[in-house]
């Protein structure tokens, strides 16, 4: 046996966290980096029970595997309580984020620096492209609502299942 399966070798993991509600050209560009870099990506999606999402979490993890199937080592998984605890169960020693503004390095910082400390999970930051940079998924959301396009922001598929819901609600 060969590659990164092969005795001796470890191969290297690591997790893309988010809602993901809906995923965007923002996101798929960080793991798709992240991708390039590990032998395992993991994108886990948060469960939070207590904020309202537009998608269950059943249909973020379909499409988050739809659009992200080219990459072929990219698992998608949903995850509830503490990130350092689904990476301590799947042997995952490195979180990847994105960065837009300084304002996003504040918080994920503070945020690496607990991982790190109950852990010793490392995080790696991505600034995120200048394309996308203004990106969150609130906003997609938010001017898919009022009718604004949003087909250079999102996968077509994606584009498709949010332009559904939007008119069912």
């Amino acid at each position: 046996m060969t590659g990164p399966e092969s005795e001796g070798t470890q191969v290297r993991r690591a997790v893309c966290p988010g809602s993901f509600d809906p995923i965007h050209n923002g996101h798929l560009d960080i793991i798709a980096r992240a991708s390039s870099l590990y032998d395992e990506v993991y994108v886990a999606v948060m469960i939070n029970r207590s904020k309202k999402s537009l998608f269950e979490i059943e249909e973020r993890i379909d499409l988050i595997r739809q659009v992200t199937a080219e990459y072929g080592n990219v698992r998608v998984e949903s995850f509830h309580g503490l990130l350092v605890d689904f990476c301590k169960q799947r042997e995952i020693p490195a979180i990847v984020k994105g960065l837009r503004a300084v304002s996003d390095f504040d918080y994920e910082l503070q945020m690496a620096q607990m991982n790190n400390g109950l852990s010793g999970v490392e995080t790696l930051f991505i600034p995120t492209n200048p394309t996308y940079s203004f990106m969150s998924s609130s906003l997609v959301k938010e001017v898919a609502t009022w009718g604004g396009d949003i087909s250079h922001l999102v996968p077509p598929l994606v584009l498709e299942a949010l332009s559904g819901r939007l008119k069912k609600d």
